[in-house]
């Protein structure tokens, strides 16, 4: 199977620290997936490798996040990958970070849990994608997103892949 599957879009997004006693589990479907990422050391790419829990399907890709000059939208790149590709890739120095996404539907809106595992035990993120910034920065955050996190680069994926359990604890000590 060929895989052409190739993209950049913009990325309209804002994230939540949810606290983990806040009930967020009440509100999500049966569904979720395990993703599992590396980001390549001294570059902008994240390997990524997405299995959904429902039928075990695994979606493997290499994506590229451009800086921007804000933190509610960046320019995103994809490209799909096999599991060969993926295998030579894997190889390279990263940093690995490993999460469980649930959904949650919300006035309309899909809002993302990411249950953290390993190294960042204990944090749960809450993310929510629209397809613009006006409608974005309208969006009504469920109760379980506490308190956003948007425009703090601790809670970026490439920063959190470099992250001690400590820093994790004494960031979330902080600002709780």
């Amino acid at each position: 199977m060929e895989l052409e599957s190739i993209y950049t879009r913009i990325e309209y997004e804002r994230r939540f620290l949810v606290k983990p006693n806040s009930g967020w589990e009440k509100s999500v479907k049966s569904y979720s997936k395990l993703f599992e990422d590396i980001y390549l050391s001294n570059t902008r790419l994240r390997l990524r490798v997405l299995t959904d829990s429902d039928s075990d399907r695994r979606i493997i890709k290499l994506t590229k996040k451009a800086v921007s000059e804000s933190p509610y939208f960046r320019t995103i790149s994809r490209i799909l990958l096999s599991q060969d590709e993926y295998n030579v890739l894997s190889r390279l120095d990263g940093k690995h970070i490993v999460k469980v996404r649930h959904y949650c539907d919300y006035r309309s809106r899909v809002f993302s849990i990411d249950v953290f595992q390993g190294e960042l035990h204990g944090l749960i993120l809450s993310e929510v994608e629209s397809d613009g910034i006006d409608d974005l920065m309208s969006v009504e955050a469920p109760a379980f997103a506490a308190i956003e996190v948007t425009e703090d680069p601790f809670f970026d994926g490439e920063n959190l892949s470099t992250v001690s359990p400590n820093d994790l604890q004494a960031k979330l000590e902080k600002i709780s």
